[in-house]
């Protein structure tokens, strides 16, 4: 447990944080960020967004966030400023890569007590007036913090992030086409539609599936996906590239690692795992995906399952796609609202979407899927099951993986559990 620092209410004091990742772990790391400017009685910058080095997406926090909503509603708690002031102009991202730089942080470890900022930080702030921390992604500890410290970074999480207003209308436009499709969207549809009505997931409801299974992905998870001696040559290699061959996955089989849960499901797994869960093909659904591996030839069995699937190509206008096309934050912060709002929300693999959104719905009370990777590893690597059995142990595998809230244990992510630190009544 750290002990506050008393320094004066009004801070001359600046930090900087550069954030690297997609969305979602720029997401986490803003909340981290404000909590750590209140452990220094800092004035924080609006965070640094980094180009992805995958997506290759230069979106910033103001493309993105509502930054004058942030800044309000944490103005009680923490200073914050869109830009440094004149004699700190040139405290910039190209300034920290162009040479050491005595007030850059880049020793901070993953999960840093409040106590190491104070010994380590603080010193540069008090010599220098600013300090900028790069890199920054999980670098607050969830345990051993004060109360007012884990309601801040929920604060921030929940109430202070709210996407700017073209990404909430957009994001609402989809949702209301979702809610209330025309009554002949396409030929194929029209019998499904009627159908629907009255059925649990018919008229007016609408289930996402985030799917993540890109490139990006399917290299990582070091899994076979079935492509034979050529995809598994494509994916070594593009590890090479990407990670220099450092993957930890690497060293174990495909059956070691389905046994473990470590892959990630496939469209046509996610599409066999809804089946068995009860949803058909009257079901809306809404596929929440950057690229998925392997195209449209992969998505086509998820398609046949549930001809009323949808995505952004599919109900969003092109002058609509157009505003935030090539900008992966963007599509996935209209992913993100889109999945929010709908009725039953499941994901196809642990990931920062996942988690964030797993964290979010439970705030909010809202039904989330989690699948039993380890299970369902385990039975898709049986190819002699009947389709019964599989029902059955997929029935029985997700009984109590409906959203039911589950305390934080001890590590544990508070922006994936937020009980009990977020919610009082849990």
């Amino acid at each position: 447990m750290y002990v506050f620092v008393v320094l004066p209410k009004e801070s001359q004091l600046y930090i900087q944080v550069f954030l690297d990742g997609g969305l979602n772990q720029q997401r986490m790391g803003i909340c981290d960020a404000v909590a750590v400017a209140k452990i220094l009685n800092a004035t924080l910058v609006i965070p640094h967004f980094e180009v992805n080095p995958v997506w290759q997406d230069s979106s910033s926090f103001t493309d993105i966030f509502d930054v004058d909503h942030f800044i309000n509603v944490l103005n009680d708690e923490v200073a914050i400023v869109k830009e440094l002031p004149n004699k700190y102009s040139w405290s910039t991202r190209e300034y920290y890569a162009t040479g050491i730089r005595a007030t850059r942080i880049k020793t901070a470890p993953v999960h840093a007590s409040a106590n190491w900022y104070l010994e380590n930080v603080l010193p540069v702030l008090q010599s220098y007036g600013i300090a900028a921390i790069a890199p920054f992604s999980h670098r607050l500890d969830f345990d051993n913090l004060p109360s007012d410290l884990q309601h801040l970074r929920c604060k921030v999480n929940f109430r202070a992030l709210v996407f700017i207003p073209p990404i909430r209308m957009l994001g609402e436009a989809l949702v209301n086409r979702l809610r209330s499709p025309p009554s002949i969207n396409r030929a194929a549809e029209a019998d499904h539609l009627l159908e629907g009505e009255g059925d649990k997931q018919g008229s007016g409801k609408y289930v996402v599936l985030h799917l993540r299974f890109d490139k990006d992905m399917a290299a990582h998870s070091a899994c076979d996906f079935g492509g034979g001696k050529a995809e598994k040559l494509a994916l070594a290699k593009y590890r090479q590239v990407i990670w220099q061959g450092r993957v930890l996955n690497s060293q174990f089989t495909d059956e070691e690692l389905r046994n473990q849960g470590r892959c990630p499901l496939t469209p046509e797994e996610i599409g066999l795992l809804l089946a068995a869960l009860g949803f058909n093909n009257k079901t809306r659904l809404y596929l929440a995906s950057h690229k998925v591996y392997g195209g449209e030839a992969r998505i086509s069995t998820l398609r046949k399952l549930f001809p009323l699937m949808e995505d952004k190509k599919s109900i969003a206008s092109v002058e609509e796609r157009a505003k935030v096309q090539g900008k992966a934050s963007l599509l996935a912060a209209v992913d993100y609202y889109v999945s929010m709002q709908s009725d039953i929300f499941i994901s196809a693999s642990p990931g920062n979407m996942h988690n964030a959104l797993v964290g979010h719905r439970a705030y909010r009370n809202l039904k989330t899927i989690r699948p039993n990777m380890v299970l369902l590893g385990q039975v898709f690597l049986n190819k002699n099951m009947e389709w019964s059995e599989f029902q059955q142990a997929v029935l029985n595998g997700h009984k109590n993986r409906h959203g039911q809230i589950r305390l934080r244990k001890e590590k544990q992510s508070i922006y994936t559990y937020p009980a009990p630190d977020c919610m009082c009544r849990a």
